[in-house]
């Protein structure tokens, strides 16, 4: 999917994702919140805590559905959203102000030095990319993350036939490709990620 197909589904992107997962029970926030637990958990230190002044980068930000749950998992940490989409940037600043920085994102190369955050994060971006360019991107997520930084990547189970039928309905993943496990976990290892 491009910038003008994301700037399209940026004001209706809430709303057509509380439908599409309805049949769950739950709601956006809820899924948003989960990844951010998660990731909080993978990185909390022994004694419990997480390390302050971390830098996040929400890769695919979209609306800002991850702003609230990284200033409430990582209170100290400082987060930017990279989107495309500038239709969907200015949303999630209106959102939540003040609460990231919100960068637009051209497509090739992320706009920051090597090194740059300790942990990044895509939450349902990548099967919206080409899968051509999948090593490309995670290429780039590699080089902003600092030595001993952390990626995680969220997609969508392809063989969960109720996920399928979703993705298959949402018109904002008209073009999306599903990507299982293996495929993605080799496109890490060809990117550089040792683990």
């Amino acid at each position: 999917m491009d910038e003008a197909e994301f700037d399209q589904f940026a004001d209706e992107y809430h709303a057509m994702h509380t439908k599409g997962i309805a049949a769950s029970g739950e709601g956006p926030e809820y899924f948003s919140e989960y990844k951010i637990k998660d990731i909080a958990r993978a990185v909390r230190r022994p004694d419990g805590t997480t390390a302050a002044g971390l830098k996040l980068l929400d890769f695919g930000a979209g609306t800002g559905n991850s702003v609230p749950f990284v200033t409430k998992h990582f209170p100290t940490a400082s987060l930017t959203c990279l989107d495309l989409s500038q239709r969907s940037l200015d949303l999630a600043e209106k959102r939540f102000p003040g609460q990231a920085a919100y960068v637009r994102f051209g497509g090739d190369s992320i706009p920051f030095d090597d090194d740059h955050f300790d942990i990044a994060f895509a939450m349902c971006v990548f099967h919206h990319i080409d899968h051509s360019q999948h090593v490309q991107m995670l290429g780039e997520l590699r080089r902003v993350i600092r030595p001993g930084g952390h990626l995680f990547v969220f997609e969508h189970n392809p063989l969960n036939p109720l996920t399928v039928r979703v993705v298959n309905q949402c018109p904002f993943d008209a073009n999306a490709r599903l990507i299982g496990a293996t495929d993605m976990k080799k496109r890490l290892l060809d990117a550089g990620f040792d683990n």
